[in-house]
């Protein structure tokens, strides 16, 4: 959840002070922007991927982090938010020659690592967006990882809202979760796969604009977080969970129409610059631990700042694709990082959905009239809502298409257009066509992880089990699909053998 702070206890002083200073590092970003030469040779993709831990028996969370980090021992893992999160990072790379191969080598080596050091303390590793297993007790004992930064994240969101934090998510059954939470716990169920991309300054707008475009693709075709606390929600209740739970509106600021932390945007940009300028203008600061650099004195001298109280800034703004600045070895660059999609199902799955998004960013990126140009921000709004809710069933409005389903979207029009953004960056044809195939597959399947996990647990239901149960034993069929990395869209949905009704659980009823 962002950089590392030394304490969880800010006064007045501290946010002024701290205010002055994101204020200078920003006078700094635009001088250097007009003169200085970011680092850039060719594209470079990266990963982060947000995992869980969940026990043997329950598959429930097993809040032991910290203990399987020390078995795995290596600088590639890390804490998140929750004692049952861990996070990976992929080292960034090119997307040419055969990398996308290498890439699932890769992440398949380190999982089976991390789920190796997972088994010797009776837990395994899961790539999901939520764990469908996830019920709201958790919360009500130590959840929440070691490390001064998520404890002083926690106390700042509730500082600026006032109160605890309600969920509101209704489904498309009518099933619903409405619930009241002290804390941010839930916020630890929303497990994400981040994917970057480095752009120069001059092209910042046109990937950021593209990746906006895009993302409601991404979500329709990698939905996978269908359930929370036992309901069925959305095709991607990551979306709302973690919009709502970064929240620190009033109703009344919500209605003055006041930005939410998690954002999606409000027009399209011509500047890096301009989303720097408005996290800075229009969100408050959470954390405001003020840095020892002097930003402006270091860019006189000619040297690189890096920034620090900018950057934490922009770390607590969870744009769905968000601006970062960094440094490497002294040089300055810029990504768009790219938060949409959701972790899982499996490492093929994962790698396919980055395939398809480099793909189409760097062909509308490149492409003659922008396709911004044809779309209104609002409608790319509206297809984003509409992709979160629905999933692989959703429909897009499409510049010189009109309303289409987003399987003959994609299918019919934009694989192709990936495959060529594809081959523009380098990637091997046979590469790009298997990767490729994956997504060209859930179209005429009509299946992603979201909707195999509701055709699957629907299973286990109809042969009498009660919600709770049904959750478990398909969570049970997904973590061993996924270990096997067979693409989702191949996975059968399970034939259930009635349940006797000596052997139904007494406690688990049915979800209305």
């Amino acid at each position: 959840m962002g950089q590392e702070v030394s304490h969880k206890d800010f006064t007045r002083e501290h946010r002024l002070a701290f205010r002055e200073k994101v204020l200078q590092d920003l006078d700094v970003f635009e001088r250097m922007l007009e003169g200085s030469r970011f680092d850039f040779t060719r594209p470079q993709m990266g990963l982060e991927i947000e995992l869980n831990l969940v026990e043997l028996d329950t598959l429930g969370p097993a809040m032991i982090n910290s203990q399987v980090l020390d078995d795995i021992d290596e600088d590639d893992f890390q804490t998140e938010v929750g004692r049952y999160n861990i996070e990976m990072n992929v080292p960034p790379r090119p997307m040419a020659g055969d990398q996308a191969v290498r890439v699932e080598r890769w992440l398949s080596s380190s999982l089976r690592r991390a789920g190796d050091a997972a088994r010797g303390h009776g837990a395994r590793v899961a790539s999901v967006g939520i764990v469908p297993t996830l019920r709201a007790e958790v919360f009500e004992e130590p959840w929440l990882s070691e490390g001064v930064r998520y404890q002083a994240l926690e106390d700042a969101l509730l500082r600026e809202r006032g109160e605890g934090f309600e969920l509101d998510i209704e489904g498309p059954t009518g099933e619903r979760v409405c619930s009241y939470h002290d804390g941010i716990g839930p916020l630890s169920g929303c497990t994400s796969v981040q994917l970057h991309q480095q752009v120069t300054p001059q092209d910042f707008p046109v990937y950021w604009n593209a990746a906006t475009i895009i993302s409601s693709l991404q979500v329709a075709m990698g939905a996978n977080s269908p359930y929370l606390f036992g309901r069925r929600l959305w095709a991607e209740t990551r979306i709302p969970l973690f919009t709502q739970m970064v929240d620190t509106r009033s109703v009344e600021l919500k209605y003055q129409g006041v930005r939410p932390r998690a954002y999606f945007g409000r027009h399209w940009i011509t500047s890096i610059f301009d989303l720097f300028e408005e996290n800075v203008r229009s969100f408050p600061a959470l954390l405001p631990e003020v840095s020892a650099e002097d930003s402006g004195a270091m860019l006189e001298s000619g040297a690189v700042p890096s920034l620090s109280d900018l950057k934490l800034h922009n770390g607590t703004v969870w744009r769905w694709n968000r601006p970062i600045y960094d440094t490497s070895q002294g040089v300055p660059h810029l990504r768009v990082e790219n938060r949409v999609l959701p972790a899982g199902p499996s490492v093929a799955d994962m790698v396919a959905n980055a395939c398809f998004y480099y793909g189409l960013l760097e062909a509308v990126a490149s492409s003659g009239r922008p396709i911004w140009t044809k779309m209104s921000f609002g409608t790319a709004v509206e297809n984003f809502d509409d992709a979160a809710r629905h999933g692989i069933s959703s429909v897009h409005t499409w510049p010189g298409l009109g309303r289409i389903p987003v399987v003959d979207l994609v299918a019919d029009h934009l694989l192709d257009v990936a495959d060529d953004g594809l081959a523009a960056l380098g990637l091997r044809r046979e590469v790009r066509s298997h990767f490729l195939s994956i997504i060209e597959g859930r179209c005429r399947t009509r299946t992603n992880g979201a909707s195999w996990q509701v055709a699957a647990t629907e299973a286990f239901e109809a042969a009498g089990h009660g919600r709770e149960a049904a959750l478990r034993e398909m969570f049970r069929l997904y973590l061993d699909q996924c270990e096997d990395n067979q693409p989702v869209h191949t996975w059968a949905v399970p034939e259930v053998d009635p349940v006797r009704s000596s052997e139904e659980p007494t406690d688990d009823q049915h979800v209305a």
